[in-house]
């Protein structure tokens, strides 16, 4: 199975995004695949911010982004997704996405904020050569509850939708060497 690269764009420790991408991690572990998580607010500040590319940190992203096929995940803030994580797809090779599958997931306020993965975070997607770009999930911050032990609740229709989406992208991932070799 594939090795997805699960990239969480939130800046923030007790974040609904981070805590939802890690509930999916088990999803897309029980489908068989191997996990690498990537919180991009561990990255160091200075290797993010300072655009270096010959930061340890942001070669070894660079590898994992190499290996892995991506789910990239976003607060949504101004009507866009994160800055840590513009920062760190800015650092990254031009063709960082190229042969990979991608799931582009984000969670926001309120659904005036859907539209963020098809105008601010789908473009880039594709300008970074990614194969196959999923259809996006938004779910809204009221259907996520961080318990204080570090569980997460989803609401049960939100639930239900995350899982049909993990379905699909799983699937998605057992087609992406076809669609490797065939571009």
């Amino acid at each position: 199975m594939a090795t997805v690269l699960s990239v969480s764009g939130s800046p923030s420790v007790s974040s609904r995004t981070n805590g939802l991408l890690r509930h999916l991690d088990q999803r897309l572990l029980a489908h068989g695949h191997h996990v690498v998580p990537l919180d991009v607010r561990t990255i160091p500040p200075e290797a993010l911010l300072g655009a270096d590319f010959r930061h340890p940190a942001i070669l070894e992203v660079t590898e994992l982004f190499a290996r892995a096929d991506g789910v990239v995940g976003s607060p949504v803030y101004k009507a866009a997704y994160s800055g840590v994580l513009k920062a760190l797809l800015d650092l990254l090779p031009q063709y960082a996405l190229r042969g990979k599958t991608v799931l582009p997931l984000a969670t926001g306020g309120s659904t005036a904020h859907v539209l963020a993965i098809d105008y601010a975070l789908r473009p880039v997607l594709n300008s970074m050569g990614a194969t196959h770009i999923v259809q996006g999930w938004f779910t809204l911050d009221q259907d996520i509850t961080v318990h204080e032990d570090g569980s997460l609740g989803v609401a049960p229709a939100a639930d239900e939708a995350l899982t049909r989406v993990i379905d699909h992208f799983s699937a998605a991932l057992g087609r992406t060497p076809l669609l490797a070799a065939a571009g």
